[in-house]
């Protein structure tokens, strides 16, 4: 589904703070709040819009330490495998396939840097893990939830 720039606008605001009323969007948007809420619903029933939910900094849960580890993997590997393995390891908040000599990078929270490091001992002992390389955040400098044109 391809979006128009009214509903680019409608979910914008939405991933801004998903708790907005359908009357505050269709004031920033020109349209009323029952038209609000007929093109939310068709976003999400067409998928555009897949949930809604609560972003929770992970410090505030005791993972304050960040890490992005490559993966690199025996020959045989689908990404299927590498998703489904990684998806066992809580720390892991992302995993996505990539170009270079990687096959995949891994977003990783652990509490602190011994924990990070068990985490990683952990992924480096997976059967189709061949060897990894790990970068430790010093500094977020940039994070963007919303999608969508800026309204």
């Amino acid at each position: 589904m391809r979006l128009n720039d009214l509903d680019e606008r409608i979910v914008h605001a939405l991933a801004q703070d998903a708790r907005r009323s359908y009357a505050d969007i269709g004031s920033e948007v020109g349209l009323s709040a029952p038209a609000v809420k007929r093109r939310v619903d068709r976003l999400l029933a067409a998928g555009a819009i897949k949930g809604f939910t609560v972003r929770v900094d992970p410090a505030a849960l005791g993972w304050s330490t960040e890490a992005f580890i490559e993966v690199y993997c025996r020959s045989s590997t689908s990404p299927d495998d590498i998703r489904r393995v990684m998806a066992r390891y809580p720390e892991v908040v992302s995993a996505s396939t990539v170009t270079g000599d990687a096959d995949a990078i891994l977003q990783v929270f652990a509490a602190d840097v011994r924990h990070f490091e068990q985490v990683l001992e952990r992924i480096n002992g997976e059967p189709f893990v061949e060897r990894t390389k790990s970068v430790l955040v010093l500094s977020p400098l940039l994070r963007r939830f919303s999608s969508g044109a800026p309204g």
